[in-house]
């Protein structure tokens, strides 16, 4: 299944120059989809008592970090991010779209662009839910009104969507981090209705996606060494297999699986890639414990390497990725 022709045709026209779950111990309320009162709800409060995790990588950590550590930066990249996935949302929106008047369910909606982007598509009679166990993003995304777009914050792995509702699911960059993916996508399974649409974009391999590794081979000389990453462990790259998604989506119950290429570009300026390394990732939780004497090495190993792969200023980065689809 290919991307949309207008998807791919915007994705082609931009300038050829120019990353979260586990399963959370606190119980969420069921999805009652005729309790949301308007734009902006935010249906779960968050919890504030997350522990600060040392490093992102351990599965466990996974709730805290986007609860500290990781939900902060990105709220302070907000602008940054949104603008550098926002190929990606496009192609998902298009691809998943249900038709106006319909529900959708996003996963892992972080600040919210993809939600909003498809309220936007779905009208004042539609329902776009954003899922996210992140509260500084289910915040910000929630201070967005637009109509006919809701937030929680919850773990779509556990979280109780009350029945089959959706006529649609969708995500970008959200399902890679569940504790147990077999289970997540069960539950997914069960708030969409029969035939409903799962659309989601995740990551393809480092190999795919050189822009991820080049700061981390510049910063590993100052830096502690880092235990070997464990691929099928929850992260970026956990869906880097497609035949892995294949087997995790059919255990799962999911039909009609689709796995295509999607290469995106998302281009960005050289100090905006330095500052998004540096904050965020592998690198950044490296750094959190670091004087600022290692500090000014690694940011300036970091700046070197990647004006290396600079057009005019500019790091003409391509999103590898899969976009799978598949139905309930």
């Amino acid at each position: 299944m290919d991307v949309s022709a207008g998807a791919a045709a915007r994705i082609l026209q931009m300038p050829a120059a120019c990353l979260k779950y586990l399963n959370q111990a606190a119980v969420r309320p069921p999805c009652d989809l005729n309790s949301f009162a308007g734009a902006g709800d935010i249906v779960a409060q968050p919890k504030k008592d997350a522990p600060m995790p040392q490093a992102p990588s351990a599965p466990t950590d996974q709730a805290a970090y986007w609860n500290k550590t990781g939900g902060q930066a990105w709220v302070d990249l907000q602008d940054m991010m949104d603008t550098l996935n926002r190929p990606i949302e496009e192609a998902l929106v298009e691809r998943a779209f249900p038709g106006v008047g319909k529900r959708v369910l996003d996963i892992g909606c972080g600040a919210g662009a993809t939600t909003l982007a498809m309220a936007r598509r779905l009208g004042p009679d539609g329902l776009s839910l954003g899922v996210d166990i992140s509260a500084p993003l289910i915040e910000i995304a929630a201070a967005q009104l637009t109509q006919g777009a809701q937030f929680v914050q919850a773990d779509a792995q556990t979280y109780d969507f009350a029945g089959a509702q959706f006529d649609a699911a969708i995500s970008r960059f959200g399902v890679m981090f569940f504790g147990d993916f077999d289970a997540a996508f069960a539950n997914i399974r069960s708030g969409l209705k029969p035939g409903a649409e799962l659309v989601f974009a995740c990551w393809r391999s480092p190999a795919d996606n050189p822009m991820a590794v080049i700061p981390g081979r510049a910063a590993a000389p100052f830096l502690p060494p880092a235990p070997p990453a464990d691929p099928l462990a929850p992260g970026r790259f956990a869906f880097a297999d497609a035949e892995r998604v294949r087997g995790i989506l059919a255990r799962s119950g999911w039909g009609d699986i689709d796995i295509t290429r999607l290469d995106a570009p998302t281009p960005i300026a050289l100090p905006d890639l330095v500052t998004l390394s540096l904050r965020m990732g592998p690198v950044a939780a490296a750094l959190r414990e670091a004087d600022e004497t290692t500090r000014g090495k690694v940011r300036e190993a970091v700046e070197t390497a990647l004006e290396a792969e600079a057009v005019d200023g500019v790091v003409p980065m391509v999103a590898g990725c899969w976009l799978v689809t598949a139905r309930a």
